[in-house]
């Protein structure tokens, strides 16, 4: 063999070495893609399903999730540097084969590799078997990581280092999607579609919002709330809560913030059979003796900042229903129960005994809805799909008089949030009714 032949086969042997190993480069850059894909969209919960089932890979998977930046950051690395390599080799092997021409081509022809073998295909079957993919990938991507951690590592101290010069900062410890974030908008996606029921998006987000809501936010008012005056006679005391439609009520002595204590309806009833039964034909003049704090519950006290999820905490370990709600200087607010957390969840709860057990929102023919002054802003929302704010007040009746910076007067209108407001009825300064209409209906 002379030394042309030798050369020449030497020649074809390292075009056959480098075609090798670009598409080696794009197998990898394939693994790469897929796997980020599968981690990103495997659902943890089927992964945990699958782990207590004794898969190790979905125990992986799991573990390397937890981290979701640094999992992403060594996987990009990967790719990234399998994709330049292959591209460096690809132009390398083009330019010896065709020329400065080479370099238009071998720019063509990885561009259409990469995408269809090394992206489009790889991610089309990551998502449509994402929990298994990820269980598949995870240990090999553990490894990955643990290569890679130091520079990953590295990298993102020089990202924060570069954003805290633009004034921008980071939690290193903050995931890329909060898990709330991820529901609702997967939630908000699903209804869109018509997938899911508004009833059922309002139910779940309802309860993820328990732990950013204070009961402040939904307690009754303490100008609404019914009381009981200990001073009162036993007849009225008993006549009251009989016509009322609450089954406990506050007991205040003198002052209506001095609350000392809640009746509950059953209690009284129990008691006053047995002292009636006791005094046989005496039983009107012990009735007239009866004492009312003989047979009241120790008033539960909670602060106004108190969230709602801690308070139905709260209210199931205490085995209790009903809690006032005072501010920070000990004065009396409102008064909070269990149904009124579960209504954030489920909706309005009403029975035959409600004085208002039609729903709160009357649409009008005429496009107008008529509105119950202390009816909340969010209740309104779910009720309509608005989206108007809750940030500077709870009730419709408090937004207009924020917006107004005012105290409006019956029949004054107000056009703000995209919406036009007229109050209908007010006593003294409370607006008790009014009606609202999106501004877009009033242009048709």
């Amino acid at each position: 063999m002379d030394a042309s032949t030798a050369a020449t086969a030497g020649f074809d042997a390292a075009l056959w070495i480098t075609g090798g190993a670009i598409i080696l480069l794009i197998l990898m850059s394939a693994f790469f893609s897929g796997s980020e894909t599968a981690l990103t969209a495997a659902s943890r919960g089927k992964l945990r399903a699958a782990q207590d089932r004794g898969s190790k890979g979905a125990q992986t998977a799991l573990k390397i999730t937890e981290d979701s930046e640094r999992l992403i950051g060594s996987v990009l690395l990967g790719n990234n540097l399998v994709n330049i390599l292959a591209t460096s080799l690809a132009t390398a092997l083009f330019t010896a084969l065709f020329g400065d021409s080479g370099v238009a081509l071998a720019t063509l022809v990885m561009t259409l590799l990469v995408l269809i073998f090394a992206e489009v295909l790889p991610k089309t079957y990551a998502i449509t078997n994402p929990e298994t993919a990820a269980a598949g990938v995870a240990r090999p991507i553990s490894l990955i990581i643990l290569v890679f951690s130091p520079i990953v590592g590295a990298i993102r101290a020089l990202v924060r280092m570069l954003l805290r010069l633009v004034g921008v900062q980071t939690d290193p410890d903050s995931q890329i999607l909060a898990v709330r974030e991820e529901i609702a908008g997967a939630l908000q996606l699903g209804h869109s579609e018509g997938v899911v029921e508004k009833e059922d998006r309002d139910r779940i987000l309802g309860a993820l919002d328990l732990a950013e809501r204070t009961v402040e936010e939904i307690m009754l008012h303490r100008s609404n709330i019914e009381m009981v005056d200990a001073e009162a006679e036993p007849r009225a005391i008993l006549q009251q809560i009989l016509e009322s439609n609450y089954t406990r009520l506050p007991i205040y002595k003198g002052d209506q913030e001095n609350i000392i204590g809640v009746a509950h309806a059953k209690d009284l009833m129990r008691a006053l059979y047995e002292t009636i039964s006791e005094a046989g034909d005496k039983a009107s003049e012990a009735l007239d003796v009866f004492a009312i704090s003989d047979v009241m519950m120790k008033p539960y006290f909670v602060p106004d900042t108190t969230t709602l999820a801690d308070q139905m905490r709260n209210f199931l370990r205490k085995h209790t229903h009903f809690a006032l709600v005072v501010d920070e200087y000990g004065s009396l607010e409102g008064l909070i129960t269990l149904e009124d957390i579960l209504e954030e969840i489920v909706g309005e709860i009403t029975d035959e005994h409600d004085p208002d057990a039609e729903h709160q929102v009357k649409a009008g023919e005429d496009g107008w809805f008529w509105l119950d002054g202390a009816m909340t802003i969010r209740d309104l929302n779910r009720a309509t799909d608005w989206s108007l704010p809750d940030d500077e007040a709870n009730t419709i009746a408090g937004l207009v008089i924020h917006e107004a910076q005012m105290i409006p007067t019956v029949g004054q209108r107000f056009s703000f949030h995209g919406f036009r407001f007229e109050v209908m009825e007010r006593e003294n300064n409370r607006i008790t009714r009014l009606r609202v209409r999106p501004l877009e209906t009033l242009s048709r």
